[in-house]
């Protein structure tokens, strides 16, 4: 079976080989690639076990009767007619958050058998860990996942030199335009076919885009079916409609009046607490930005969320909202102007990118800027930590307009560096203000996930 190289992969080689290492739990949303990623990392071990505990539910009562690992490895041992043995046996607990024991029994592993490997996953794992505030801490290691990204998008494309290409290149060296020309072609398909592995296999094998939109479609409607899984306490009812508002208000500060349904704003921000529990939206917070960290100095009151994948914003609004056709023609054919400022699929493409391409042993928060004085509106898309420093970010199109609002950041704050990304080559603006030089660096949408690399 066909398997797409993720970036994820050489960091769990380096926690196979790890002197300190403990049992690892992957984490992120349903279908972006987790089971995959471990099985094919298991070909790095002699033999390799793999439970999946709401497949095999009579599993759960070994580890409910039975606290012992020596016990438990025995048995697994047996059960699965395969040896245990550190170092050379890779165990991988599957939906582990079906069962509370050996979601728990993973502290025990850590003091108790600390030489073999155990990595565990689960499309709502993050529901479980919440029952559980002070789970594994010192004893359990995490990962967390996300769909693919765009260079991950290009290597299961075999275009990996493309992306050797991108990284050698730099503001004041720009790509050979023609190859610029393929990538910004490459970036529209990646919008329309999104990192969604599955939908990502059905265009590189068809190259039909229907055939991407099958498994998209059948990717969000288990999402849906999922909703009853989040809890008693919350409606199914409310949680779709609550996505199809994060997917309807892209690209703008959430507005709670605007869920369908006559929700109170409280019972609106427990279901956007959820959604993001289950990796299915990101939010994205306004700070002031006057320095590090981003976090101290945040507006809980202004918040924009983007959802997982453009692929599946795609079918919900196809889905949901009557059709996309308009868009698709945009991505496709669509100016620059057009597919950056007026799609929010460019912006919410850079908020995944940076998260994506960021340290996967932690969860990368994103951040924006909002001028929220009278009399003087200014925004930009996006500002974060670099090299000690503030680094603001600002999606637009084209060479023509001030950037008005990144330079107004930019002087509030003192900054002498800020990005525009576009679907524009490498370059760079020198822009003369007063006594001060300020630069705009200008990076292509397909470059952006270098920024946090």
């Amino acid at each position: 079976m066909i398997y797409f190289r993720r970036r994820i992969d050489e960091q769990l080689l380096l926690w196979k080989n790890s002197r300190n290492r403990k049992p690892l739990l992957l984490r992120g949303a349903r279908q972006i690639g987790k089971s995959s990623s471990i099985r094919h990392f298991s070909k790095e071990f002699k033999y390799f076990i793999e439970v999946n505990f709401e497949a095999r539910k009579d599993i759960s009562a070994l580890f409910e009767q039975e606290s012992d690992v020596e016990l438990i490895c025995e048995r697994l041992s047996i059960f699965f007619s395969t040896p245990v043995i550190p170092g050379e046996t890779l165990i991988f607990f599957d939906e582990i958050q079906a069962s509370e024991a050996a979601l728990k029994s993973l502290w025990f592993f850590k003091e108790n058998k600390p030489g073999l490997h155990i990595v565990a996953a689960g499309s709502l794992l993050e529901f479980a860990l919440k029952e559980m505030p002070s789970y594994g801490v010192g004893r359990v290691s995490s990962m967390f996942m996300y769909p693919m990204s765009f260079s991950e998008f290009l290597s299961a494309s075999g275009k990996g030199d493309w992306i050797e290409a991108v990284d050698n290149s730099d503001f004041d060296k720009p790509l050979f335009e023609p190859l610029h020309n393929d990538l910004v072609g490459f970036y529209r398909t990646f919008l329309l076919v999104g990192g969604m592995p599955a939908s990502v296999k059905a265009w590189i094998e068809t190259r039909d885009f229907r055939e991407c939109i099958n498994e998209l479609a059948d990717i969000q409607q288990t999402y849906y079916d999922d909703f009853s899984k989040y809890g008693k306490s919350i409606s199914p009812e409310l949680l779709r409609s609550t996505v199809q508002s994060v997917v309807a208000q892209t690209g703008g500060k959430f507005m709670f009046s605007k869920v369908s349904g006559n929700h109170s704003t409280d019972e609106v921000k427990k279901a956007l607490s959820l959604l993001t529990d289950a990796g299915i939206i990101k939010r994205v917070r306004l700070t002031a930005a006057n320095g590090l960290p981003l976090g101290a100095e945040v507006n809980e009151k202004f918040t924009k969320y983007l959802y997982l994948d453009s692929g599946l914003l795609l079918r919900i609004l196809d889905l949901d909202f009557g059709g996309i056709k308009v868009l698709t023609e945009m991505i496709l054919a669509g100016t620059e102007e057009d597919l950056v400022n007026k799609g929010n699929l460019a912006e919410l493409t850079v908020g995944w990118e940076l998260v994506k391409n960021a340290d996967f042993r932690h969860r990368y928060e994103l951040y924006y800027w909002e001028n929220l004085a009278k009399g003087a509106t200014a925004e930009v898309d996006y500002v974060m930590p670099k090299n000690m420093g503030v680094l603001p970010i600002e999606v637009k199109s084209g060479t023509s307009g001030k950037m008005k609002s990144l330079r107004m950041f930019m002087q509030k704050k003192n900054l002498t560096t800020g990005i525009r990304t576009s679907l524009e080559n490498f370059g760079c603006l020198v822009i003369e203000d007063g006594d001060t030089t300020r630069f705009i660096n200008i990076l292509p949408l397909y470059a952006v996930g270098r920024l946090t690399k």
